[in-house]
């Protein structure tokens, strides 16, 4: 897969060219690619001289960094037990059956990454699910579907 990486040097200016921008940095490159391609994180190290060992350490440390490609529109299923009793099982099953995929796993183009996550902390809302950071609660399995209808829809960039 090929990426654009002109955007790198903007990324870069944004900040001091030292070892404490790097999660800052990182969290810019993951924004811009929905992950952090390999290249990026040469460059990064490159560029704030930290070893490329504790790049690749930090970035998977941090849950909200990926290494591998991830869609433009990351679904999150509430898996906590507040939405578990509400039929977050059900919802997961109609979404993998819908995207044609399992959770933790992205669309062959890349428009949508399924996961389930232990707690979005909105119970009041439960079942919930996310879409990049648009949260929507009270889903059904019929609402799931309309969800991801809408989604399909809706433009790049936008949740």
């Amino acid at each position: 897969m090929n990426h654009d990486f002109s955007k790198l040097p903007e990324i870069f200016e944004r900040y001091p060219d030292t070892p404490a921008s790097l999660i800052a940095v990182l969290q810019d490159i993951q924004k811009e690619y929905h992950f952090l391609p390999c290249h990026a994180l040469e460059e990064t190290a490159r560029h704030l001289d930290v070893p490329l060992s504790k790049v690749f350490s930090v970035s998977t440390f941090y849950n909200a960094f990926s290494l591998n490609p991830k869609g433009e529109k990351v679904i999150r299923i509430c898996i906590g037990t507040t939405c578990h009793i509400r039929g977050a099982m059900q919802i997961q099953q109609q979404l993998e059956n819908l995207l044609e995929i399992k959770a933790g796993e992205t669309t062959e183009d890349l428009k949508f990454t399924l996961e389930v996550v232990a707690c979005v902390g909105a119970c009041a809302m439960a079942p919930v699910v996310a879409v990049n950071e648009d949260f929507h609660g009270g889903i059904t399995v019929a609402n799931a579907k309309r969800l991801v209808k809408t989604k399909k829809k809706t433009k790049k960039g936008k949740a």
